[in-house]
């Protein structure tokens, strides 16, 4: 069952800078991404809070990525944090047009930071960069629209999953036999298509 939402998309995402000037440097003047409203706050919410500025840039149809920075907070970095998992999250931004991944990958090719990877996954073709901060940042364009089919793909892929991990071990092969399972099982009094092979 589908629940209804009345949300209309990002208003922003929000991360803390150690370096304020790289950061406006890197998306204001290589991504092209305009700086569009920053709150400046003497404290704020809790007592002893940081004075910070809060910045934000337009990345498109009205979603933003803003930045915290907060005067007299020293830098942090987690050396013990996997690889892994530094790497998985990350904020990824669409395009439309190849062109438009093309151009990208000339701006940061250009600059400081560079293209570190570009692939295409099943529906996306991508390019990656490590921004200022250490964050992950993927521009995406479409491969092909996404279907219903791909809906249902997806959701069939979300129930497996919730059912594999309350397993013992769970594993990817185990994963794909329960949701074999429940393709059978949704598909059970459907007619077979005749075979063309």
């Amino acid at each position: 069952m589908t629940l209804s939402h009345k949300v209309r998309g990002v208003d922003h995402a929000a991360f803390p800078t150690y370096d304020p000037k790289a950061t406006i440097h890197f998306y204001r003047d290589v991504l092209g991404f305009p700086v569009v409203h920053a709150t400046c706050a003497l404290g704020w919410g809790p007592e002893q809070h940081p004075d910070f500025i809060h910045f934000f840039f337009d990345i498109g149809q009205g979603d933003r990525l803003a930045f915290f920075y907060y005067f007299g907070v020293e830098a942090y970095h987690d050396d013990n944090e996997p690889e892994i998992l530094r790497r998985a999250r990350h904020l990824a931004i669409h395009v439309d047009t190849e062109e438009d991944l093309a151009e990208y990958r000339r701006r940061l090719d250009g600059s400081d930071w560079k293209c570190e990877l570009q692939v295409r996954h099943e529906t996306v073709e991508s390019i990656y960069v490590t921004d200022p901060n250490g964050y992950l940042i993927e521009i995406t364009r479409p491969l092909r629209a996404i279907t219903a089919e791909d809906d249902i793909d997806a959701n069939l892929s979300a129930d497996a999953l919730i059912a594999v991990v309350e397993e013992d071990k769970p594993s990817l092969g185990r994963f794909f036999q329960l949701k074999a399972d429940l393709i059978a099982e949704r598909y059970a009094d459907e007619p077979a298509e005749e075979s063309f092979v």
